[in-house]
């Protein structure tokens, strides 16, 4: 097949090259994000690939299919920025990569929870310059406390196994409870029980109508005062403003974030030498107990092999066998 490739860094492109080395596909590298102004970028293809901040609108999906597009391949395992009702109309076949590296993110996650905790970024940074005291570096054993994982997905499963060995109690809150998340010792509550009891909340569901800015100002009010909020699943299940005023009240003592909900216009590039537009996101970084990654975790050897052998894969099925050569949680729609 012929593919745009969208929003591509040179680790994308080293790592689908080595995927697309057997499967022969004809793959077109480029650094434009897919939007209504790049998407003349594809005529010519049989289908894109593309990554979470690319806007699959569904005015873009009808440029997509005005030139030819058959394919939307993502290069992620949530589709929230794909108007997957304008594909199904206009026959395009949508594939993700529902499961790439768990553990990376979950990982990543616990990494958060452990340099808020013990302030490692401000430490880090007092050393460097020499001061070496430890007023104001103060932390707290994690055994003990309590976490509520809010969705226990692949991901979600992982952070409560992690966590149950730091001797955690673990909550959490999901409408479709996991027979592994029982197994790691994890105990189902109602999401309000959970918010009140943990001295931990991080969240790992995906975005939907339901769940976005599911932690909103209503939903801090509930939290325990000086929570630890953390979220590496969509930025949009928070929301932002909400957020600063409960980090301004103390009701939120700490927060890690690798998403934001307008990110697309700052992750994945170097911005160092321009002024941030963005109000809420400057305001956010001005915060000492805020600690914010640049979707990053993910970003790791065993994930970025896997999501580009799972994306090959999901085009040589289509290529071979039509729009039900993919199928299971790999095929959208």
């Amino acid at each position: 097949m012929r593919v745009a490739v969208f929003s591509t860094k040179p680790y994308d492109r080293e790592f689908l090259a080595v995927a697309n080395a057997a499967a022969g596909h004809d793959l077109t590298f480029l650094d434009a994000r897919l939007t209504t102004q790049t998407a003349r970028l594809a005529e010519g293809a049989d289908a894109v690939c593309v990554f979470v901040n690319d806007d699959l609108c569904a005015e873009v999906i009808g440029q997509l299919a005005e030139t030819g597009v058959r394919v939307v391949a993502l290069r992620s395992a949530g589709f929230n920025n794909v108007a997957v009702a304008a594909a199904r109309k206009l026959g395009l076949t949508v594939v993700r990569v529902p499961e790439y590296s768990p553990h990376a993110v979950a990982e990543h996650t616990t990494g958060l929870i452990l340099a808020l905790n013990r302030k490692i970024h401000r430490a880090y940074n007092r050393v460097r310059e020499h001061n070496f005291a430890l007023t104001g570096l103060l932390g707290f054993d994690l055994h003990g406390r309590t976490v509520g994982i809010v969705g226990t997905g692949r991901i979600g499963v992982c952070v409560a196994q992690i966590l149950a060995g730091f001797g955690c109690r673990v909550l959490a809150s999901d409408p479709y409870p996991s027979d592994s998340a029982i197994t790691a010792g994890v105990e189902y509550v109602p999401l309000e029980r959970l918010l009140a009891e943990s001295h931990i909340v991080t969240l790992h569901c995906p975005l939907t109508p339901d769940t976005r800015h599911l932690i909103n100002a209503e939903r801090i009010a509930l939290v325990r005062a000086g929570v630890m909020l953390v979220n590496t699943g969509r930025g949009a299940l928070v929301d932002t403003r909400a957020v600063i005023e409960g980090l301004k009240s103390g009701q939120i003592g700490y927060l890690g974030l690798d998403v934001y909900e307008e990110e697309s216009d700052l992750f994945f590039e170097d911005r160092s030498e321009r002024v941030l537009g963005d109000d809420d996101f400057a305001r956010l970084t001005t915060f000492p107990n805020v600690l914010i990654t640049g979707h990053q975790a993910f970003f790791t050897e065993d994930g970025l092999r896997n999501i580009a052998t799972t994306t090959i894969a999901n085009l040589t099925a289509v290529a071979q066998e039509g729009p039900d050569g993919v199928t299971g949680p790999a095929r959208v729609c």
